[in-house]
Order: structure tokens, then C-alpha cells, then sequence
């Protein structure tokens, strides 16, 4: 920062003027030369002489910014979010969340998405990193991908394109979607149940990946259910789910069958197993891993804010439909 005054502007803005030279004027003045160099092509308009009065404004305009990031200014506000990201929020999660509904200390106070990314992506060394609190705990944000699965034929398979509307739409509760969450080559394996309209999500413990294991997994989380919050469930190709009539006909739910290498068709359950990633990485150790560790894991999804929801939790909005002691 240079330390010229606005009396300095103005005999530099006289002399330029009179079409003296940089190295004059710096002697004229009593300043280096590259300091008057560096004022003139830092404050000069583009197509307009110098102005020593636009440049004082100018100067005076960048010495009021800081560099100071919004969560640097507000240290409650900075403990929140970490507490939040360890929570294993999302940064949109928690800018909602926010918006919505901020605790009585942070009261006013809001963030965007796009701020929490960039604080986190632009921590330097020394400094609590925080990217390892992300989804993917990545430097760097990655593109999603998906990826295909075996073809097994299903007994009374029905197709997705038979379902009724009024599931995709998300009119109403008690549409599930069902898959596997595995852990490279070990037979253990977690089963997910994702209610479509709620985000409800219910996570159970597979010994194998046997569709006998599913199914009574399933089996589980139905018999833990009210009748109006069973009408249908939807799942991939996998062999795990060919013992879908089982559940079909036990609890009078209607069973679908999403079209090969379309695991998009349900969305809502592959994004909740990236979720579950969080805690139980490819990598996890399953066979260390007991129900009621993922009962843990699984209400702590269960009390995120979500942006589909308006930034209700998951257990928020079901309290509102059925009694919440019914559903865990």
C-alpha cells in the first residue's frame, strides 16, 4: 500500500498534465518512481486522464475491504457450522437450516451454500481443515457417477412403468424404495429403506446378501411401520429383492422394479446410501458394525434438515403424519 496523500494525487494529476515524466514526477514529489508507476496504472480510467480526486476515492473505496472471511467475523457463527459439518450436514443443509429456523445466539445471521464451500475449499495450512466433514471428504468437488449391476431375473417382476403415478409425484407417504449398501468382497452387506416423500430412512444389518436376508430385513422394518405408511416398494435388479412376493403378500404392499442399469428411477435411495457413506465408508470394517450402532447412524440421518423438505428433518415431518413412537 502506498503511502502517497491526496495533496501527492493532485500534483501528480498537475504535472502528468503537463506531460512530465513518471520519473519526474517521483522526484518532483519526493516518492519512488515505482510507487507513482504503480498509482497512475492502478487509478487511471481506462480511457480518461488521471484524476487525483477519483483516485483518492478509489483508494479509499479498497482500504475499507478486507480479506476477512464472513466466518472469520463471527466466531459463534463459525462453531455452528463445524458443529453442523461434523454432524455430517451438508453446507446446504446447513445454509437452510439456517434460514429457516437459526439457534437464539447466531440469531440474523445467514450463510449461503456457495460460502461454506469456499471457506472450506480456501483453508490453508495451520489452519482446522474441514473438508474430511463432507460427504465425500474430498479436496475438491467431484462429479457423481453411478454404476451398473448385474442382470438377475425376478420372479413376478413387476416394472416401474406399471406403478401408479401418484408414487413419483410424492403425493403421498408410505412409497419405499429398497438397496444393498456393500463393503468390497465382505458377505455382510446393509440394507436401506428409503421413504419417498418424508426422506425416512430405515437401516438394517444383512449377515449376507441373500434375498432370505433381505427379506426379513424388510420384514423388519415393515412390522415396525402403521398400514398407512406401507403401500409400496421399489427396487433395483439385484437378486436380494427376489423375494419381494414374500413382503408383497404379507403386507398387502405393491412391489416395482426399476428397468436394467437405471438405478436413477430410485434416486432417493442411492442418494441416501451416499449418505450412509459418510459413516460407513467402501473401506468400513462391517463385520464390527451391529444394529444398533446403524440405529445410531440411521436417526442421526433422520434428524438432518433437508432441502426437499424446507429444511425440516426427516423425523419432523413423519411426527406430523403418525406417532413418531410407532416408527422407531
Amino acid at each position: 500500500m502506498s503511502n502517497l496523500t491526496f495533496y501527492d494525487r493532485q500534483r501528480i494529476e498537475l504535472y502528468l498534465n503537463l506531460k512530465r515524466k513518471v520519473s519526474t514526477i517521483a522526484k518532483w514529489i519526493g516518492k519512488d518512481r515505482t510507487v507513482v508507476w504503480r498509482e497512475i496504472k492502478r487509478n487511471k480510467p481506462q480511457f480518461n486522464p488521471y484524476n487525483a480526486e477519483l483516485a483518492q476515492k478509489a483508494t479509499d473505496r479498497r482500504a475499507r475491504i478486507t480479506n476477512k472471511r464472513k466466518l472469520d467475523k463471527c466466531e459463534k457463527l463459525k462453531i455452528y457450522v463445524r458443529s453442523r459439518l461434523k454432524l455430517k450436514w451438508s453446507p446446504e443443509q446447513i445454509a437452510g437450516r439456517l434460514s429457516v429456523k437459526s439457534p437464539p445466539s447466531i440469531k440474523g445471521e445467514h450463510l449461503c451454500m456457495e460460502t461454506i464451500y469456499q471457506y472450506i475449499y480456501a483453508q490453508k495450512d495451520g489452519e482446522e481443515r474441514w473438508f474430511p466433514y463432507l460427504k465425500r471428504a474430498k479436496r475438491t468437488r467431484q462429479k457423481r457417477y453411478s454404476r451398473k449391476k448385474r442382470i438377475i431375473t425376478i420372479p413376478d417382476r413387476v416394472s416401474i412403468h406399471e406403478r401408479d403415478k401418484i408414487v413419483s409425484s410424492k403425493e403421498r407417504y408410505g412409497d419405499w424404495e429398497s438397496d444393498t449398501v456393500c463393503f468390497g468382497r465382505k458377505p455382510e452387506a446393509v440394507s436401506t429403506h428409503y421413504e419417498r416423500k418424508s426422506f425416512l430412512v430405515r437401516i438394517e444389518k444383512l449377515e449376507n446378501k441373500t434375498a432370505d436376508e433381505t427379506e426379513q430385513a424388510l420384514t423388519r422394518t415393515m412390522d415396525n411401520l402403521p398400514p398407512e405408511l406401507r403401500k409400496t416398494i421399489t427396487f433395483d435388479n439385484g437378486g436380494e429383492g427376489a423375494r419381494h412376493t414374500v413382503i408383497r403378500d404379507n403386507f398387502n404392499v405393491l412391489t416395482y422394479f426399476c428397468d436394467t442399469y437405471s438405478a436413477w428411477q430410485k434416486g432417493g435411495v442411492e442418494n441416501m446410501n451416499g449418505l450412509i457413506r459418510e459413516y460407513l465408508p467402501k473401506k468400513a470394517d462391517i463385520t464390527k458394525i451391529n444394529q444398533k450402532q446403524l440405529k445410531i447412524i440411521q436417526e442421526l440421518l433422520n434428524n438432518r434438515p433437508r432441502k426437499g423438505l424446507g429444511y425440516l428433518t426427516p423425523n419432523e415431518v413423519i411426527s406430523s403424519v403418525v406417532n413418531t413412537k410407532v416408527l422407531h
